[in-house]
């Protein structure tokens, strides 16, 4: 039913006709939501240069660091020899009872970040590329989210986390294919955010039904542009890359939800009715213009 080629053109064209958008809403999702790798790439290059310049150690440099280290050994057995052992070991259990709970509260905070800021804010990501799929989308599809069924799209998105992460617990490959099972939930849900958990989940499971490969082929063939942000500190996936495959996934789900991938236009009249309508979608049919976005899910007749 599709094609890379297909994808990639539909997504390199929406994304030059509305560039620096589409720029600064994959930096929300690189940053806030993990859905990008042009920040990472970035951090790790860097990284990577600061460890290879701080390796070189002679050999005179090496001598030194381990008579030093000898020294500091036998002054810490005799510190040892010394202390008062129950002390010592009250001490590191209190050091174990703080840190413990230093890392319940981080990890309390960063859970509800996720549930109740960031997941939203990736549903409107995903709203913003595919509505740009059609049409010059705006940034402030990115807060969608939160003023549509909020409750529900972000009861859904926790549900998702929170499965992935089980699946991924038992071994990593039933992670990954759960990942790309549960690929289409953001997707539907900015798309209808009427739909619920239940609805979403066996959805994005039929649409993902024999794609799964597909899919992940799909982001292997980015590898070479990964490789190039990477050798570019990832400057190159920011202004570049990770738009392109946000966009291309978003065309993914429009081909696996309404069967239409792009296919050129042969007769534009049907296009050019409406006087107002933009001078680019005599290139590229706008399959969303006649479709209600906030229309209940089962009342929609356009799939």
């Amino acid at each position: 039913m599709w094609t890379r080629a297909e994808l990639k053109d539909r997504a390199k064209f929406a994304f030059k006709r509305n560039y620096w958008r589409s720029v600064l809403i994959s930096l929300l999702l690189a940053f806030l939501i993990g859905g990008g790798s042009g920040a990472g790439s970035a951090g790790s290059a860097l990284s990577s240069a600061l460890g290879s310049d701080g390796s070189d150690i002679t050999s005179d440099s090496y001598d030194d660091f381990y008579d030093d280290a000898d020294d500091i050994w036998y002054d810490m057995n005799d510190i040892y020899d010394n202390t008062d052992h129950t002390a010592l070991l009250f001490a590191g259990v209190i050091f174990v009872v703080i840190f413990i709970i230093v890392f319940v509260i981080i990890m309390a905070i960063t859970i509800l970040l996720d549930a109740f800021i960031f997941n939203p804010l990736e549903v409107g990501c995903k709203r913003f590329y595919l509505r740009n799929l059609n049409e010059a989308a705006l940034v402030g599809n990115a807060g969608y989210a939160f003023d549509n069924n909020y409750k529900n799209i972000a009861k859904t998105m926790f549900f998702r986390d929170l499965y992935t992460v089980l699946w991924s617990m038992l071994f990593i490959i039933p992670g990954i294919v759960k990942s790309y099972e549960y690929q289409m939930i953001p997707y539907l849900l900015a798309d209808n955010p009427q739909m619920t958990k239940e609805e979403a989940f066996a959805e994005s499971k039929r649409m993902m039904q024999g794609q799964k490969w597909n899919a992940f082929v799909l982001d292997l063939s980015f590898i070479g542009w990964d490789i190039l942000s990477g050798m570019t500190m990832g400057i190159l996936g920011i202004f570049y890359v990770q738009p392109y495959k946000d966009g291309t996934h978003a065309a993914l789900y429009e081909a696996l939800r309404y069967r239409t991938p792009y296919q050129p236009i042969q007769d534009p009249a049907p296009y050019q009715q409406n006087a107002a309508m933009d001078q680019q979608t005599t290139e590229m049919p706008n399959r969303f213009e006649n479709r209600n976005m906030d229309q209940p899910f089962e009342d929609r007749t356009d799939y």
